[in-house]
């Protein structure tokens, strides 16, 4: 499952953020790109077919939210 995760307004460092992901996930999940520009920066955080999309996005949530930038940012997910 495919997630951009963008971020508009991000008070801290994308590195930051990508290193709470990798702690997260571990091995389910794999960061695939990632960009900034215009005010706005982005991850692309590919999750593993082992994880359900539910718990996957309640697990996603969580490190935004315990970061405290889940307010600055938007999840697209696709396939």
């Amino acid at each position: 499952m495919f997630n951009e995760i963008v971020f508009t307004g991000l008070p801290i460092n994308r590195d930051e953020v990508e290193e709470a992901l990798e702690a997260a996930f571990g091995s389910d999940s794999e960061t695939t790109g990632a960009g900034n520009g215009r005010g706005r920066c982005h991850l692309d955080l590919e999750i593993g077919a082992g994880l359900a999309p539910g718990p996957a996005a309640e697990r996603l949530r969580a490190v935004l939210t315990g970061l405290g930038i889940e307010s600055c940012a938007t999840v697209n997910v696709s396939d």
